[in-house]
């Protein structure tokens, strides 16, 4: 209990800043990835403190016999989280614009750092999960490893861009990465609701 809270709590402060600097680098930037990356990433962060303080409450004495509730409208919740900002994503990429001008290197280098961590946070909360059977740590792990690839992605189309800023190809990776990102969250959000949801119906 105490190591995942630990990890929870790590995941937060570690999360807080990334909506902040990748926002104040959209004034900067105008690249359609990044805008994607903001809301995505504000979205993540939100999720995350829910299952932060769902794990708290749930773990303690008077809420054992609702801790498998609390735990399952989390992850839902975690779920919608993933739904909503994929599809605002998919919604950007479509009908944005194509001005990619400005500045991009602090959302790059915000998305390089969290190539990093959130491999780091999946793997461990991968292990976590297996050694409690928790399912608020095993939607962690299926989120971090999410953001694990979509930092990948981001990474490479804002590098793109940061050298190519006016180029087609730049243009291209800019709609497509945006794309790309939106699906794969929303895949991972409906799974996760899914399972949530048969869960109900076992009981």
């Amino acid at each position: 209990m105490k190591s995942g809270k630990r990890t929870l709590l790590f995941s937060v402060i570690m999360s807080a800043p990334g909506p902040l600097v990748v926002g104040l680098g959209l004034m900067m930037g105008k690249s359609t990835t990044q805008l994607a990356d903001f809301l995505r990433r504000s979205a993540e962060l939100l999720a995350i403190i829910s299952s932060y303080v769902v794990y708290l409450i749930a773990n303690k004495e008077e809420y054992r016999d609702k801790k498998a509730t609390l735990e399952r409208n989390s992850n839902i919740f975690a779920g919608l989280m993933m739904c909503l900002s994929g599809g605002v994503m998919l919604f950007i990429a479509v009908f944005a614009g194509n001005d990619r001008g400005g500045n991009v290197i602090p959302a790059l280098a915000i998305a390089l750092m969290g190539m990093i961590a959130n491999g780091i946070f999946f793997f461990r909360y991968k292990k976590l999960s297996a050694q409690s059977a928790n399912s608020i740590l095993a939607v962690q792990s299926r989120l971090y490893g999410a953001k694990a690839l979509m930092d990948i992605c981001v990474s490479a189309v804002l590098f793109t861009i940061a050298l190519y800023p006016l180029s087609e190809a730049a243009g291209i990776m800019d709609k497509a990465g945006s794309g790309i990102l939106a699906g794969y969250l929303v895949w991972c959000g409906i799974r996760t609701i899914r399972e949530m949801r048969a869960d109900i119906v076992s009981r």
